[in-house]
């Protein structure tokens, strides 16, 4: 890490250990870092305390606080992490420590200069997210078979826009695609069923953390 990196700051609204509950990670302990701040305000966002406040912190003083709980699985989160510049450089520290590295993004921001190293779960706004304009298509051209798609459906028109995408795209043959039910809003079992009729190259996924612990901060 130069010294440059490491005089980087970020804001920071927290940082703990838990259970990943969503993508092919799941049910992995992880460590979360989530950033402070997103230019996106999906309807059905349940990490709104993160828009704002947090405390800001040198990129060493993250890097230890994640060390201290000696978890090798790190995702970096939000809010949209990718909103921070100095996201990047966390990013390229903790894969050069060796960590197993994934990032959350909305998929709004360019992801070009993320490190390759890094799982990039690049998330797809359905029309009911009332953000699906803002969804950075080009992104989806610097993806690789580490990377994965996510998509949260809350109604019926949501599952068939993803179904449309899915078909004009074709891009579940190079990397996961992994369809959400909003928490208390899409029924899981109506998703199931769909997508077991439509016979969809998909993965269904329920957010773990909170079949677990309920829609708790900091789980």
């Amino acid at each position: 890490m130069t010294v440059e990196s490491a005089a980087a700051t970020l804001r920071v609204s927290e940082i703990f250990h838990s259970l990943q509950g969503e993508s092919t990670r799941a049910g992995l302990p992880t460590v979360f870092v989530r950033l402070t701040g997103c230019p996106l305000r999906c309807n059905w966002c349940d990490t709104g305390y993160a828009f704002s406040g947090g405390e800001t912190l040198p990129l060493d003083a993250i890097l230890a606080r994640i060390a201290a709980f000696g978890c090798p699985t790190v995702c970096v989160t939000g809010g949209e992490p990718l909103a921070q510049a100095n996201c990047l450089a966390l990013l390229t520290a903790l894969c050069d420590t060796g960590y197993s590295v994934s990032l959350e993004t909305s998929g709004a921001l360019d992801i070009s200069a993320v490190d390759p190293r890094v799982a990039r779960i690049v998330d797809l706004k359905a029309p009911d997210s009332g953000e699906s304009a803002k969804n950075r298509w080009e992104n989806l051209d610097l993806l690789h078979p580490g990377d994965e798609i996510k998509i949260v459906l809350a109604s019926r028109a949501d599952y068939d826009w993803a179904k449309s995408v899915l078909a004009g795209r074709q891009f579940a043959v190079r990397f996961p695609v992994l369809l959400s039910p909003v928490w208390d809003t899409l029924p899981p079992a109506q998703l199931a069923e769909w997508i077991l009729q439509d016979r969809l190259p998909v993965r269904m996924q329920l957010q773990m953390h909170k079949t677990i612990w309920g829609n708790q901060r900091g789980k």
